[in-house]
């Protein structure tokens, strides 16, 4: 495994342990909704510009063409599926650098490129099959910090902040054991725990039409309190392709797409370099 990049620091007054305190109020705890406290949609915590304390990762490849997106291909060639990878991974990233965490992590398989925003550890990926790599993200990134632990991949553009604090949330604050967004394809864009055993994933078939129902029974049979996240659309064909890029306008992943199809007829490489 890899070592790991620290490009970021946490301050421990910063981090948000899952107490609300009602504003005006700094000795007194107060449950969301009472007088004085902050209002649900923007607690306290956040007002205060406090950090959950938690940990976000994002298990990626490095965008190399012939190694990602393999299934835009055809239409896309190689290094036009390369293109849109990395725009969704890019995408990714901003997403969560703007999440309220403790920590962010990058679990990668290969090397950084200029997409990586500042901020984030970078960790080598470990194991053979993806739940292995899935589960040593997760086990590796809460032993060199014991916080919960939100995973989610790079193939959802669309996510955002607030989805985000929406998974760490109720890890934080005891309230949900675990946190777990459907894919719309059957898999899953999200796994969150607060605390961290292998055993949850190793040994759920990934990349199945019921992946997502298999290792969402695998949580509640192991006796944890689920909290659900919105069913969100991977990108895997072209078909999600264009989807996910008509309902995130203004996106990088957006712009590479409109660029692509525009670049029809004119040359891969003209394409992709405007893309990029």
């Amino acid at each position: 495994m890899a070592g790991h990049v620290v490009t970021g620091s946490i301050n421990a007054d910063d981090v948000y342990m899952g107490r609300h305190r009602r504003d005006g109020a700094p000795g007194a705890l107060g449950a969301p909704g009472a007088p004085g406290a902050a209002k649900p949609d923007v607690p306290a915590w956040s007002r205060a510009g406090r950090l959950l304390a938690a940990q976000v990762v994002v298990i990626a490849k490095e965008p190399v063409p012939g190694r990602v997106k393999t299934r835009l291909t055809p239409p896309f060639t190689p290094e036009e599926a390369a293109a849109l990878a990395e725009a969704a991974l890019t995408d990714t990233l901003a997403a969560v650098a703007d999440t309220t965490v403790a920590r962010r992590v990058l679990a990668l398989d290969g090397a950084p490129g200029r997409w990586l925003p500042p901020g984030f550890d970078v960790i080598g990926q470990r194991g053979a099959g993806l739940d292995e790599r899935i589960a040593w993200a997760l086990a590796d990134s809460r032993v060199t910090l014991p916080l919960p632990v939100v995973l989610i991949g790079m193939d959802t553009p669309q996510v955002t902040p607030g989805l985000l604090a929406a998974a760490v949330e109720p890890l934080v604050s005891r309230t949900a054991d675990a946190t777990f967004g459907m894919a719309e394809d059957g898999g899953f864009w999200l796994l969150g725990l607060r605390e961290v055993d292998p055993a949850l994933i190793l040994g759920v078939p990934m990349s199945q039409s019921d992946t997502g129902p298999r290792q969402l029974a695998r949580l509640e049979q192991a006796g944890l309190r689920v909290r659900m996240l919105p069913e969100l659309t991977d990108v895997d064909t072209v078909t999600e392709a264009e989807h996910i890029a008509a309902v995130t306008p203004g996106s990088r992943f957006a712009a590479c797409m409109a660029r692509l199809r525009a670049g029809v007829g004119q040359g891969a490489e003209q394409a992709v370099a405007a893309a990029r």
